[in-house]
């Protein structure tokens, strides 16, 4: 599952510009896995809120948000 979805982000980044090798991106790979890690654990965190009826409050702006930007739902 997770080897497609790195195949799939490596394709989309290597028809970039001045992109040669895979080590080019390797940097945008990271930031993109590490906000996706960020709002899955921001999600945990509001779910366990809710549980112990707690109001939870978001570190990142919507806008930031791995819904908002990377997959939309319109």
């Amino acid at each position: 599952m997770f080897e497609q979805l790195f195949k799939n982000i490596d394709n989309i980044l290597h028809t970039d510009s001045g992109c040669g090798t895979e080590l080019d991106y390797v940097e945008q790979t990271s930031w993109i896995l590490f906000l996706k890690y960020l709002d899955d654990l921001e999600e945990d965190k509001k779910k366990s809120a809710i549980l112990s009826g707690k109001k939870y409050e978001y570190i990142l702006s919507p806008e930031y948000r791995w819904n908002t930007w990377a997959c939309p739902k319109n």
